[in-house]
């Protein structure tokens, strides 16, 4: 019995070690080939494809060095950021696997007064002070001659990440400054002074550029792009338009063959542009003009914008100042906030609020071959309302404003294959309208057609982004100015020139970027308690609404009672019908108050019981299923033995 049982000892001691062997072999072979199975929804942990191609047109060896300090003092921040630095690493060797062979990752510990500190300054790459006095670096430069620096690797930004190493790999392969042109109507590059108004008496006091062209120059050649013009220039790689108002359509051809040819164009429409202001009324006000819209374009990519029409929003309306300085309900005046940002896109991911003043919105479904990506929209408590109404009272909408359910488009990117809005070339000119049919000689022929050689469609997929506001990107609606003795300092009121920016930034760079999305974040919302919010919370707005419905009727019943003919002596005096009728909105008034507060209660009774059951199942899920494992197993082993 002694030996059996020293035997059935040694064999599980034999097979432990095998099996802590097979184990150390499995994780070395593993580790060497670096293969992994992402098995989050979101595929956080794999890179996209963009990035991917980005690494297989490389043509030449690069390298990076990144630079993590590790000989720092324990601490809160340290252990914080060398735990952000392990997940850069990771996901450097990832970039690395993928490259194949072309990406040399080297690694240096700037340590205070080494070779390695000297190195990182001369790379650009700056240490962080910590609360303990102490610096820290984690940033890192790529390339050589040619060398893109990422001063510090901040981990807000771990949701850019890939975006960052991706596009400092892109610009370090393709150096040179890309041109983007910029068209408008609207002096967004300044104004000079005019000297003969000031003498006359008038203001003739110049206009700086917009800050956005400023920004734009610090990366790019801007090139300003006349309205009227027939051709774009072919070193122009990007395009900004602005509130293209009465655009010919000489030059929406000019537009679209520049996007056959890839040019990247970033579009700002608008349907009641307050920037553009050029009548004044007394009683009114500034009228704004005309709005504006690429209608060919938009036509041959299966959208539209209606100019006559914008957003009003009762989740994202904001309040303006109004007469005596009484703050007013403004539903067209729109602050986008996440729940209408695209977080999902590299673009818009970092963003947390918007302005869009009297904005429109895209409709209609893309045509084959190109991909609608929504960056920013409204919410389902929205309407399509008349522009000026809007601008002239934002009471009135609010007053008739109904629920659409409709989320709409506010700005969209397009990608994929683009085709000709002029199929049949370039358009005409209109020359009988400039000419009378007197002045045309007997014998004077028709001029020849020329033959088209207008490009019918992009070679490779290409990409456009439309935005429904210019406004968003005028000073006063994203910036607010403050006066100081070292001059006017401009502090950002939103995120409306980071969208401006960032657009320019993405189509600029390599076309894969487009394709890079932003690392997804570990957050699972509770969809299910949202739904239920949603649903009582509809529930809860349609019961106020019965309720002022109640009281208007009500009141003019009331008022119905007080037009009939009473006794002189009567008339302060309410009659015994007058008197019913308010005791009747009084109770009605007291019951439906009391039915309110109960469906509140009700709602998050609801909530809360929704919330507990998901916590007590999150609990408990993992120990009762290693529970009823482990007591599956027992029962198997008992079996086994007894039947011994």
């Amino acid at each position: 019995m002694q030996k059996k049982s020293l035997e059935t000892l040694l064999y599980s001691a034999v097979g432990i070690v095998v099996m802590l062997g097979i184990l150390i072999a499995f994780n070395f072979l593993a580790g060497a080939a670096r293969t992994r199975v992402d098995l989050t929804q979101e595929k956080a942990y794999t890179l996209s494809e963009g990035t991917r191609a980005i690494l297989k047109r490389l043509d030449s060896t690069l390298k990076i060095r990144f630079y993590c300090t590790q000989g720092a003092e324990a601490g809160g921040d340290t252990l914080f950021l060398k735990s952000y630095a392990k997940k850069v690493e990771d996901l450097l060797a990832e970039y690395k696997q993928a490259a194949k062979g072309k990406l040399i990752v080297e690694k240096y510990d700037p340590a205070p007064d080494s070779d390695a500190e000297d190195s990182a300054r001369l790379d650009g790459v700056e240490g962080q002070m910590l609360r303990n006095g102490e610096k820290f670096y984690l940033g890192l430069a790529i390339g050589l001659d040619e060398k893109q620096a990422i001063p510090f690797l901040d981990p807000n930004r771990e949701r850019l990440l890939e975006y960052d190493l991706s596009r400092a790999i892109s610009r370090v392969a393709t150096p040179e400054k890309p041109v983007v042109g910029l068209m408008s109507p609207l002096p967004v590059f300044g104004m000079p002074a005019n000297p003969m108004m000031a003498r006359m008496g008038q203001p003739g006091q110049g206009q700086p550029p917009w800050v956005l062209v400023n920004e734009l120059k610090n990366d790019f050649n801007v090139r300003s792009v006349g309205m009227d013009v027939d051709k774009i220039d072919d070193d122009i790689k990007v395009l900004l338009v602005i509130h293209p108002r009465d655009i010919s359509d000489k030059a929406q051809y000019a537009l679209d063959q520049f996007i056959m040819r890839g040019g990247k164009l970033i579009a700002f429409l608008d349907p009641l542009p307050l920037i553009d202001a050029k009548e004044q009324n007394q009683m009114l006000g500034s009228i704004p003009n005309s709005g504006s819209s690429l209608d060919k374009l938009l036509k041959a990519w299966g959208l539209s914008l209606d100019t006559g029409k914008v957003v009003a929003d009762m989740k994202f309306k904001m309040q303006l100042g109004g007469r005596n300085g009484q703050p007013q309900d403004a539903p067209a005046f729109l602050s986008i906030t996440a729940e209408g940002i695209n977080k999902d896109d590299i673009l818009t991911s970092q963003i947390d609020n918007v302005w869009l003043p009297f904005t429109g919105a895209f409709s209609g479904t893309p045509v084959a071959g190109l991909k609608e990506t929504v960056l920013l929209k409204s919410t389902a408590d929205s309407q399509l309302v008349d522009g000026f109404m809007a601008n002239l009272s934002g009471a009135n909408v609010m007053k008739d404003f109904k629920r659409s359910g409709t989320e709409y488009a506010l700005a969209v990117r397009l990608a994929g294959k683009f085709k000709t809005a002029f199929p049949n070339g370039k358009p005409e000119e209109k020359k009988d309208e400039e000419k009378k049919d007197g002045d045309k000689k007997p014998d004077e022929k028709p001029a020849e057609k020329k033959p088209d050689d207008s490009l019918k469609e992009t070679k490779q997929d290409n990409a456009v982004i439309l935005v429904a506001d210019a406004d968003m990107i005028f000073d006063h609606f994203a910036l607010r100015q403050m006066q100081t003795p070292f001059g006017t300092m401009s502090m950002a009121m939103n995120g409306n020139l980071n969208f401006a920016q960032g657009a320019v930034e993405q189509l600029s760079g390599d076309s894969n970027l487009i394709a890079v999305r932003s690392r997804a974040t570990q957050n699972r919302p509770f969809e299910k308690i949202k739904q239920i919010e949603a649903v009582a919370n509809e529930k809860f707005q349609s019961e106020i609404k019965r309720l002022e419905e109640s009281k208007a009727e009500a009141q003019r019943k009331i008022n119905d009672l007080q037009q009939q003919k009473k006794d002189k002596d009567q008339r302060f005096i309410l009659s015994p019908e007058q008197a019913a009728e308010l005791a009747k909105l009084r109770k009605e008034e007291a019951e439906t108050a009391k039915r309110l507060k109960q469906m509140q209660k009700d709602l998050r009774k609801e909530v809360v019981s929704l919330q507990t059951w998901l916590k007590w199942i999150n609990i408990l899920a993992v120990p009762a299923a290693v529970t009823v494992s482990g007591i599956a197993i027992a029962v198997v082993n008992r079996r086994k033995t007894s039947a011994k």
